[in-house]
């Protein structure tokens, strides 16, 4: 709300978007990082250092392909021949750059690797603070079960994808292509079929 009256109303730009992406992704890496070593009795196994970061990817790597969905749904409601549609669906698309989220997730997961070196950089005040506020409303009642719940259908979530990820790789390759393929095959205007009358 502040940066926005500070702004003057005026739109976010790519930078500052990516700035702060970046400040979020880094200290959600390190509150990761404090929770595994905390969960480890305050020893640092590298077991779970690995099991963290691998779920810090996934992670990441979903929030990556949701924004492409997004990206695409509007990209694709934004040709639409409707007057009037396409510049109001052009404000309210999300800003996304491929190479700037890659970028994002690359530095978090480093900076999240690098307190495996240098652990004593982790424990700081805001990150202790997020920790202490998430384990405290993990232990409270209500949201505490909540939070179980959804934390339940984020780990089934994630092993969905493991195993989608697994079977790609097996099978070998997108089959969507070929669905595709056949598609503009049949509404290829010069294909004619001999049933077809033409006036």
């Amino acid at each position: 709300m502040l940066v926005n009256i500070l702004r003057g109303g005026k739109a976010k730009l790519l930078f500052e978007i990516y700035f702060i992406k970046t400040i979020r992704y880094v200290f959600l890496a390190d509150v990761v990082f404090l929770f595994s070593v905390k969960q480890a009795g305050g020893f640092i196994e590298l077991n779970d250092i690995l099991l963290s970061g691998l779920i810090l990817l996934i992670y990441f790597t979903g929030k990556i392909q949701s924004k492409q969905k997004k990206q695409s749904m509007f990209s694709v409601s934004g040709r639409a021949n409707i007057p009037g549609l396409g510049g109001m669906m052009n404000s309210l698309k999300p800003v996304f750059d491929i190479r700037f989220e890659i970028g994002v997730v690359v530095l978090a997961l480093l900076v999240f690797s690098g307190f495996y070196f240098a652990p004593h950089l982790a424990s700081n005040v805001i990150s202790n603070w997020f920790l202490d506020s998430i384990l405290n409303i993990e232990d409270t009642p209500v949201f505490g079960f909540i939070f179980k719940v959804i934390g339940f259908f984020f780990l089934i979530s994630v092993l969905l994808k493991i195993t989608n990820a697994i079977l790609s790789i097996l099978i070998g390759g997108k089959r969507d292509e070929v669905i595709e393929d056949d598609y503009d095959d049949k509404n290829d205007d010069d294909h004619f079929d001999d049933y077809t009358e033409v006036k």
